[in-house]
């Protein structure tokens, strides 16, 4: 069985809002875009770019990467090479196929059905980047095996979190952790 694995980049205080860039995301009036590259702690993204199956992303991520991967600069080919040929699986309420982006489809019917038939399948694990809104159904029907999260030594005081705010209590259990020279802890998850 294929495991869903959530790798997120958040601030010490629980925002995952564009990390990467000042134009990445500012719904709500976000100004802050771009609090994750003075840290650059990308360890280990290569690795599980390379080792994944595919990629389960909301609309928002998928039209970002959609628009940027495809296109992106020679020094970035180790990371692009594989989010462009790999399978993309994307779950849009908004959004109609077929999908432009190589690879890509959407989930047919609903979330946690469409993403229990996924891990069934062969194949390696799935990756969930970014996507906000996925990441909170996910783990409200408790379909994220691992939480990989880059936890940079920032305050943002707002912006879109990673976790729900639905009351739930969701036990975790620390299977990995380490420290980078620029102070992110790469903290790894699992259910309890």
């Amino acid at each position: 069985m294929r495991k869903v694995i959530v790798n997120e980049f958040v601030t010490l205080d629980g925002t995952a809002q564009a990390g990467g860039g000042p134009d990445e995301d500012t719904s709500g009036g976000f100004q802050h875009g771009g609090w994750h590259v003075p840290y650059g702690a990308e360890d280990g993204m290569e690795q599980l770019i390379a080792e994944a199956g595919g990629f389960l992303l909301g609309r928002r991520t998928y039209e970002f990467f959609a628009a940027f991967w495809p296109n992106a600069p020679e020094a970035a080919r180790e990371f692009a090479d594989p989010m462009n040929t790999k399978p993309k699986h994307v779950a849009s309420r908004t959004l109609t196929g077929p999908l432009e982006w190589q690879n890509s489809s959407l989930l047919s019917g609903p979330l946690p059905e469409a993403v229990a038939a996924l891990k069934e399948e062969r194949g390696g694990d799935l990756l969930v980047i970014g996507s906000t809104v996925l990441v909170h159904s996910l783990l409200q029907h408790d379909l994220v095996d691992e939480l990989r999260l880059l936890i940079d030594p920032v305050l943002v005081g707002g912006g879109k979190r990673v976790f729900p705010e639905d009351g739930a209590l969701r036990p975790l259990r620390l299977v990995d952790h380490e420290v980078t020279e620029t102070g992110t802890i790469i903290a790894t998850y699992a259910p309890a």
